[in-house]
């Protein structure tokens, strides 16, 4: 998947950020909390990263991932392989002591 390649280099300085719900919203469009989780079951979003006890987050680079490739017009089934490889990345990068 060419969108992938291209992707893996562009989002590369956003590893570290992190995007609470209030910022995922305005980056995304998504009008509510519930529109986010329907498209995570869905598979058209990557699921969120514990940051606190009661409290989570998306990696910006990834949010930026699945932007782009609604931009570019890719399909849902494309999104969803684009979110299968971005969770992929985040265990193999994050991954303590090399095991995945």
């Amino acid at each position: 998947m060419p969108l992938l390649a291209n992707l893996a280099n562009a989002i590369q300085e956003d590893l570290m950020l992190i995007l609470r719900m209030p910022a995922v919203k305005a980056e995304t469009g998504h009008r509510s909390h519930a529109s986010i989780y329907n498209a995570i079951k869905a598979g058209l979003f990557t699921k969120p990263v514990q940051i606190g006890q009661r409290s989570v987050g998306w990696p910006a680079s990834e949010v930026e991932a699945i932007n782009a490739a609604r931009i570019a017009g890719n399909s849902d089934d494309e999104i969803r392989e684009l979110v299968k490889w971005l969770h992929a990345r985040r265990r193999s990068i994050f991954t303590v002591g090399g095991a995945a």
